[in-house]
């Protein structure tokens, strides 16, 4: 795509659900940043302790890693709109609970963490669901910057939130940050209410929740694109974690401030993000995703050494903005890197996978240096962090994540089996079966091109896959892969996108005879099952 033809940052704009929801998400997270600002602060008063509120920072990300693949799995099985109106609920009981807790003086640091790790759930339940929605709000040419734009709202109530959360716990306390947060969710409940999102209809009934989960699993071991995606924000998180984990011990104790000075800090965190999302378009066309992703670690490596260095809040402050913006060039790189890699049939399991990375990452992280601080203080545990992010984003930098988009738009060139009746979709296993002729000069060519084409179908539900020849004749060879049923080989059908098609028309290049390969489909017998019916061979799989 060159300049001329690059949609604007903000053609997303123009799509009225897409500013509707997006402006309804920016007051919600808006809210979030109350909530946040007052947990932090609020666990420095009930227990003081670097491990303790870290662990507030753990209690939030914990259970998006554990709960993200299940929250995907929802997400791709049932009504997106739906089942996001409901947990806009639930996380407005939360607030209301916490609210509650706050104003009545019932707070504990236990129970702090249980509501905590509750609105963690939360945010497990919605991210899969409403990041995988962004490319329901835009036509595809635009949603590289749909995505940036999610993006830039999340960091803009991250500026404002913290500031306005910091001056209302100050001067009026916390109950007040928590009552504005659980009133945030009208808002966004009320816009997914408005938006009527498009029927989807499909011929074949959804698949179970246990086995859409091992599907999205399979999907990303065999997506080399999106492994190197988890590798890169895996090494960048864990590291970047630190100054999230400890900000407010610095504010209170390194920086001996209180917390108007922690939502001053916060602030400049959000101020840096907001200013990198808007420089991020033009500076990803000068650089390539890559060093983008080293830049931004390297910048958050020297942000978070500046900090115990030169111990003063307008210093801080201004190495905050730097790693905001950093954060949010790294975050949304990796974001849309794993979009573009992802169709829609499971774009909520695999962005649900790269969220758990993404806050298992944090959880260790806040983890690991909430306990470095407890031993080695908060200043070397800031210098060890910012080492080791150098470090490791250097020798990260060696595994490359993917720069093309490729075409994951269904292809359907796949026709459907012919049979001589109607099959049980449970019945299963299946073997596919496809026979080729290609000449021995070829042979080498074909199988390296071949083998190309056996992740397109393991990542769309096949498993087995295997390639044989011919002891007795050099010029045959048979594609073989299984199915789990026959209900999932149709789905396979279905999942076939055009840069798969264009893989498996490389394959079909090698094939010589005046017909196309034989394909024919076996589906395993048992004595209790009726006959199959025959099958006549069809077009190549």
């Amino acid at each position: 795509m060159t300049d001329q033809t690059r949609p604007s940052a903000f053609a997303p704009f123009r799509h009225r659900a897409f500013v509707i929801l997006w402006t309804a998400a920016l007051v919600a997270n808006t809210g979030t940043w109350f909530r946040d600002v007052a947990n932090g602060w609020l666990m420095t008063d009930l227990a003081p302790s670097p491990t303790m509120v870290a662990l507030v920072q753990a209690a939030t990300t914990l259970p998006v890693f554990l709960l993200s693949l299940p929250a995907g799995a929802l997400a791709d099985l049932l009504d997106r709109r739906w089942l996001l109106i409901c947990i806009q609920v639930f996380m407005g009981c939360v607030g209301i609970t916490l609210a509650l807790s706050v104003t009545f003086g019932l707070i504990t640091p236990w129970l702090l963490l249980a509501l905590v790790f509750a609105a963690g759930i939360g945010t497990a339940l919605v991210g899969p669901a409403w990041q995988s929605i962004v490319p329901e709000l835009v036509p595809r040419p635009v949603l590289r910057p749909a995505v940036a734009l999610n993006s830039l709202g999340i960091n803009i109530a991250r500026a404002i939130g913290p500031a306005i959360g910091g001056v209302i716990v100050a001067g009026a306390g916390a109950a007040l940050a928590y009552w504005l947060d659980a009133a945030s969710y009208i808002l966004i409940t009320l816009a997914l209410l408005w938006w009527k999102r498009p029927k989807r209809a499909s011929t074949l009934p959804p698949e179970r929740f246990a086995p859409a989960m091992g599907t999205g699993v399979r999907y990303v071991l065999a997506n080399a694109g999106i492994q190197k995606t988890l590798f890169r924000a895996a090494a960048f998180f864990i590291f970047g974690s630190a100054y999230w984990a400890l900000l407010p011990l610095i504010a209170r104790q390194t920086l001996a401030g209180d917390a108007t000075l922690y939502g001053a800090l916060l602030t400049s965190i959000g101020a840096g993000a907001v200013t990198g999302a808007f420089l991020l378009p033009r500076l990803s066309r000068t650089f390539s995703a890559n060093t983008i992703i080293l830049a931004g670690t390297l910048l958050t490596a020297a942000a978070m050494a500046a900090i115990p260095l030169v111990p003063i809040p307008v210093a801080a402050m201004a190495g905050l903005f730097l790693a905001g913006g950093a954060w949010i060039a790294v975050l949304t790189t990796l974001n849309v890197t794993a979009q573009t890699h992802l169709p829609d049939w499971v774009r909520a399991r695999g962005l649900a996978i790269y969220i758990t990375v993404f806050f298992g990452s944090m959880t260790l992280g806040s983890l690991i240096w909430g306990r470095t601080a407890e031993f080695t203080g908060i200043p070397t545990a800031l210098l060890l962090a910012a080492g080791g992010s150098a470090l490791i984003g250097l020798l990260a930098a060696l595994v490359k994540v993917p720069e093309s988009e490729p075409d994951l738009t269904p292809s359907m060139h796949w026709p459907e089996p012919a049979t001589q009746g109607e099959i049980a979709g449970e019945r299963g296993p299946v073997a596919i079966e496809i026979r080729y002729r290609v000449r021995p000069r070829n042979r080498a060519a074909f199988l390296t091109t071949l083998l190309e084409l056996s992740s397109e179908r393991r990542r769309d539900g096949g498993y087995g896959w295997q390639v044989y020849e011919d002891t007795d004749d050099p010029e045959t060879f048979i594609e073989l892969f299984f199915a789990p049923s026959w209900l999932d080989h149709l789905r396979h059908h279905q999942r076939v996108t055009k840069a798969d098609a264009d893989v498996q028309s490389r394959v079909l290049a090698f094939h010589e005879g005046p017909e196309p390969p034989e394909v024919r489909h076996w589906v395993a017998a048992h004595p209790a099952d009726p006959s199959p019916p025959a099958e006549s061979p069809d077009a190549p799989d």
